[in-house]
């Protein structure tokens, strides 16, 4: 070898050579990739095909406790029950008892009354009954009657309609159809059914049509159109809770006056079958108690639902989709880059965040997530991932013995563990060959450090990484104090006597030109041979620097008069202070503790940062330099809005905007007037409770435009409200009444009664305790005031 050249290394593939644990992630990372489409496309199956459908259908039943409704004593059954069929005598009643039961209710002018009975062909044995009840549907003039497909979904497109002379006394018809899941129980129907051509609303929402109530799908009694049965809209029931959740009177009572003169009155209310064996009863969901439930009482949770406006509907496949790729695809991501136990806490966080998604996305959005498809990917993803780490983890380690036992059988040898499975074997053989491998480390370490002579191991640069006795000795250092200073400082010394240039220098060792054998003379008139030899571990260059002392052969009068000098740092002054930081936190220890200190001082310094940046603002505000242009209010509204969407997505705060259709154009600086409506966005915000909505509105104005913001807090005093524009008094008096918030330095506000005020407007506001407050800022669309 001639003298400057290294060593080659041992390159992966040659004989001898050792498993690559780089070569192993490649084959890893295609692995991954390849079990992530695999198992996004399974996900995006099961979401597409509806395979889990009734699993779906419980969680959507578990979440179905959080958003019931109410009870509502708006809604009056009268029950065709056990009861009314002893009493009046078996089903079916003569017609003439249903004209005197509607004649009864209209006599107490409920909103509107809906018979969920079908009237579909004459009275053979009383024709006569046919026209009273006709009479009575007309003279009530608010009655609807059902309508339904003949022999059900199964059957075909045959309708079961009123006759037409009770159909044109009926003010509105609907139909009565219910939507079975695929578990048997009812949880949703269809807002129209019925001819193609022209469908039927839903029961609830022909008897809001028929108490007067506006509504595109309101239809009145027209007849059946042509055409094919068909269903649109499909809605999720939104049930109402208690027990009973609407008030039920039975029919014989109704019949035989002993009803209360005001029990129906302004009432919506609903005749049907609840008696066993008479009428339809159908499964209802677990959330609902369980049980059967009389076809009626469906009616009656719908009728609810649409008057509180609770509408509940299936999510589209897009969304259903992306919901459950998400979780799988961050759940597989996340296998990815973190260990065992953080995907594992991270794959459960993961899941019960779907199931919460999916429980608030029905109050909060009225969308059916399905959570199945997701669930099922992120319970697969962490044991499929984990076997086939484990596997690649498994083969290195054979790859790692295999190579150890060709290379280095002093630290393998020894029999194998005789028990245990093929993984278990081969860590307990890893973990043998390592506890051999230290052994040998130490007894490498204790030769090197018996070496008579100075001995250091350097790293490509040049810097110490280990050092023996005989060398600490030498440079007049101790041990530890070698590793991690460079050699061509530590050896600066030896220069070579003829020519006076250093031996070593910087980059000899960086760029491998150092000779490997070559004598020289250190400051004390040493005669040494420097020894370099090169070595190679990876990529990494080692050098194995050894100093041999000539000068008691070539001259033995020479002695050892100086010593190298190192630098050190004068660590007595940083000493010093930390010992009187220390004394101080000993003497204040016990009036105020860590946290609190740096509480108080965190509080009073973002109220001071918040003063600073409010006198900045009203100085702004206050200045004459005014940047006069023409802007559009509504955008700047919007951007405003933007702006403030994270913090309300940190409140859990809803955001509702509603402008003019055209452009609200205005002069002004626009950069004040969207800081003033941040401000009072900013407000409602941090006043108002989690779950919440704040209202933004831009309408015209006589003089210009006024833009509304209306929050849901707990409002303002009235003997706050005379201070609410003045300096130093809004915010911080605000703050002992809107649910104890820490207030600002009071500028907020008026920051915007100035901007609003030198723009030519005002601003109003309205507000009673417990009812939030409502700002209006009315703003002209003229140039701003001087």
């Amino acid at each position: 070898m001639k003298p400057g050249q290294p060593v080659s290394p041992d390159k992966p593939g040659t004989p001898g050579a050792a498993p690559s644990w780089l070569g192993q992630r490649a084959n890893l990372l295609r692995e991954w990739l390849l079990l992530t489409l695999a198992l996004l496309a399974l996900v995006a199956w099961l979401a597409d095909s509806g395979a889990l459908r009734r699993l779906d259908h419980v969680a959507h039943d578990a979440a179905m406790r959080l958003h019931m409704l109410p009870a509502s004593q708006d809604i009056v059954i009268i029950a065709i029950d056990d009861a009314s069929i002893a009493a009046i005598g078996r089903w079916p009643w003569r017609r003439a008892l249903h004209a005197q039961a509607i004649t009864q209710m209209a006599a107490q002018a409920p909103r509107a009354i809906a018979l969920d009975v079908l009237f579909g062909e004459p009275d053979a044995d009383y024709p006569g009954d046919d026209l009273l009840l006709e009479r009575a549907i007309e003279r009530a003039g608010n009655v609807v009657l059902p309508v339904a497909q003949r022999g059900g979904h199964a059957a075909g497109g045959l309708v079961d309609a009123p006759l037409p002379a009770l159909r044109q006394a009926a003010a509105q018809l609907g139909h009565v159809q219910v939507h079975v899941d695929a578990d048997g129980a009812v949880r949703h129907f269809f807002a129209r059914e019925g001819p193609q051509a022209a469908p039927w609303p839903h029961v609830s929402v022909a008897m809001l049509c028929a108490a007067g109530q506006a509504h595109a799908d309101c239809r009145g009694s027209a007849a059946p159109a042509a055409g094919s049965w068909t269903a649109q809209g499909l809605q999720g029931l939104v049930f109402t809770a208690g027990q009973p959740a609407f008030v039920q009177h039975s029919y014989v009572d109704l019949l035989k006056g002993r009803l209360d003169a005001q029990a129906l009155r302004g009432k919506y209310v609903l005749v049907g079958a609840t008696a066993v064996g008479l009428g339809d009863m159908f499964a209802a969901p677990a959330a609902t108690q369980g049980g059967r439930m009389s076809g009626v009482e469906l009616l009656a949770h719908a009728l609810h639902a649409e008057l509180a406006g609770a509408r509940l509907q299936p999510a589209s496949q897009g969304a259903n989709l992306l919901f459950s790729l998400v979780p799988v695809a961050t759940a597989l991501l996340g296998l990815r880059l973190l260990g065992p136990l953080a995907g594992l806490m991270g794959c459960a966080l993961l899941a019960l965040s779907s199931l919460l998604l999916a429980t608030l996305a029905a109050p909060m959005l009225g969308w059916e997530l399905a959570t199945a498809p997701a669930l099922v990917g992120i319970a697969l993803a962490y044991p499929l991932w984990s076997w086939r780490r484990l596997s690649a983890a498994a083969h290195f380690l054979q790859l790692e013995m295999q190579a150890l036992q060709r290379q280095m059988p002093l630290a393998t040898q020894g029999d194998l563990p005789p028990s245990g499975d093929a993984l278990e074997r081969r860590i307990l053989a890893v973990e043998t060959a390592s506890s051999r491998l230290r052994r040998l480390h130490h007894f490498v370490s204790e030769s090197l450090q018996h070496l008579p002579l100075p001995t250091l191991i350097c790293d490509g640069a040049g810097q110490v990484l280990l050092a023996n006795s005989s060398a600490a000795q030498h440079l007049g250092q101790i041990e530890p104090a070698l590793v991690g200073q460079t050699a061509d400082r530590l050896l600066g010394s030896l220069h070579d006597p003829q020519t006076g240039e250093a031996l070593l220098e910087p980059r000899t060792l960086a760029d491998s030109t150092m000779p490997l054998r070559c004598e020289g003379r250190d400051t004390s008139g040493r005669d040494m041979l420097l020894l370099c030899q090169p070595h190679h571990l990876d990529d990494a260059a080692l050098w194995l620097i050894t100093l041999v002392d000539l000068s008691a052969i070539r001259q033995a009068q020479r002695q050892r008069d100086q010593a190298l000098h190192f630098i050190s740092h004068d660590i007595r002054a940083p000493a010093a202070s930390i010992l009187t930081l220390l004394e101080m936190q000993r003497e204040f220890a016990g009036q105020l503790s860590h946290e609190q200190l740096l509480a108080r001082i965190e509080r009073h310094a973002q109220a001071a940062l918040n003063m600073a940046q409010g006198f900045v603002q009203l100085a702004s505000a206050q200045a004459d330099n005014y940047q006069c242009a023409a802007f559009d209010l509504a955008a700047v509204l919007h951007e405003a809005v933007d702006e403030a969407w994270e913090a309300a997505q940190e409140r859990q705060v809803q955001l509702a905007v509603s402008c003019v259709d055209s452009e609200a154009q205005m002069e002004g600086d626009r950069s004040l007037i969207q800081r003033a409506i941040g401000n009072v966005l900013g407000n409602a915000l941090k006043f108002s409770p989690a779950g919440a909505t704040v209202h933004c509105s831009l309408r015209s104005h006589p003089t210009g435009w006024c833009l509304d913001i209306r929050d849901e807090g707990p409002g303002i005093a009235p003997e706050l409200q005379a201070d609410i524009f003045k300096p130093f008094k809004s915010d911080m008096g605000l703050q002992q009444t809107r649910a104890g918030r820490v207030g600002s330095a009071g500028l907020g506000l008026a920051f915007v009664d100035t901007v609003v005020r030198r723009h030519g407007g005002s601003i109003q506001f309205d507000s009673k305790p417990g009812q939030g407050a409502c700002f209006s800022l009315l703003l002209p669309a003229t140039r701003l005031q001087g």
